[in-house]
């Protein structure tokens, strides 16, 4: 089903047709995400997102294990790193 239609001019631009600004609950500053999902690319308010996007976004890539040696090694190198003087 066709919500609305806009038309994409010279410079790339589209405008936000009234019902969908409505639809959304947005109007002049307001910002909005574009998001890809399988074929489809969905529009949505920033700040609406799913529990589902936020368990994507962070578990994407497991992180790597590492032992507690490692850890603290990282721990000062990071310490160094933003304490140096120079």
């Amino acid at each position: 089903m066709t919500l609305a239609q806009s038309r994409l001019t010279a410079q790339s631009q589209i405008s936000v047709p009234a019902e969908v600004r409505r639809r959304l609950g947005v109007g002049p500053g307001s910002v909005i995400d574009w998001h890809v999902e399988d074929d489809s690319i969905v529009v949505r308010r920033a700040g609406a997102t799913t529990s589902l996007g936020l368990h994507a976004a962070l578990f994407a890539k497991p992180p790597k294990r590492r032992t507690l040696k490692e850890l603290k090694a990282g721990i000062g190198l990071e310490m160094k790193r933003r304490h140096a003087r120079g």
